[in-house]
């Protein structure tokens, strides 16, 4: 049982060590992103008008890398260290709905999205770690729907010891095939038309299956794709 504990407390320490070397990585590396991204825009300030279409091209290109890669260390960041002695506590589903579609509001509105919502109710949790998996299942579903009007649906149903959540979009669906891969980190199904890291589901699953949760897809070619996901009932 001592040789237990102690490796037990070694992964602790690893586990830990290896997060505080991500966040200040990750701090490092912000910094010089910032430079290229402040002068990038004073050049497109600076300089309007006055570069040819070439250089305009090139600092677009510029300007649209610094961008991802800034959401890119985000995302790491959050991958990583989200999940790891969050407290949990009573919290409103509703409210954590809310606050997501707060945050996805720009995005649904540039595609005519719409997202609906049956009673939700409060469950044992994290309010800000919930917030942010129904963020990215509702982002998922807006991005990748090819309809002109993209639909996401948002319901649970309570099962003996835990609610299970779903998140449904009326997009392509998934090969069976692709499925699997989907909450691999980095794998991605879509090249560069669509924005994103391979990172949002690979963190919804990481940080459900950290709060004793359980995440899966169902979904079928051409009939949408909806991701179910469990917390804990408070009562």
């Amino acid at each position: 049982m001592d040789d237990a504990n102690q490796l037990q407390k070694a992964l602790e320490s690893a586990r830990m060590e290896f997060e505080e070397f991500v966040s200040i990585a990750v701090h490092n590396l912000r910094d010089p992103l910032r430079d290229v991204a402040a002068n990038s825009q004073l050049i497109a300030e600076n300089y309007q008008g006055g570069l040819d279409s070439a250089a305009g091209v090139f600092l677009g290109r510029i300007r649209e890398g610094t961008a991802r890669m800034q959401s890119l260390l985000t995302d790491v960041v959050d991958y990583w260290t989200t999940g790891n002695g969050e407290t949990s506590a009573e919290i409103d589903m509703e409210a954590a709905l809310f606050q997501a579609l707060f945050r996805a509001d720009k995005q649904m509105k540039e595609r005519g999205a719409m997202a609906t919502h049956d009673p939700l109710p409060q469950v044992c949790g994290n309010f800000e770690i919930l917030t942010k998996v129904l963020y990215h299942l509702i982002r998922n579903g807006v991005e990748y729907c090819e309809a002109p009007s993209p639909l996401v649906h948002i319901s649970c149903r309570r099962e003996s010891s835990e609610w299970v959540f779903s998140v449904q979009d009326n997009g392509p669906g998934i090969e069976p095939e692709f499925q699997r891969r989907l909450f691999v980190a980095f794998k991605r199904l879509h090249g560069k038309e669509h924005p994103g890291n391979g990172l949002g589901l690979a963190f919804c699953k990481k940080v459900i299956e950290r709060n004793g949760g359980r995440m899966w897809l169902e979904s079928t070619p051409g009939s949408g794709s909806t991701f179910y996901f469990t917390a804990a009932p408070t009562d």
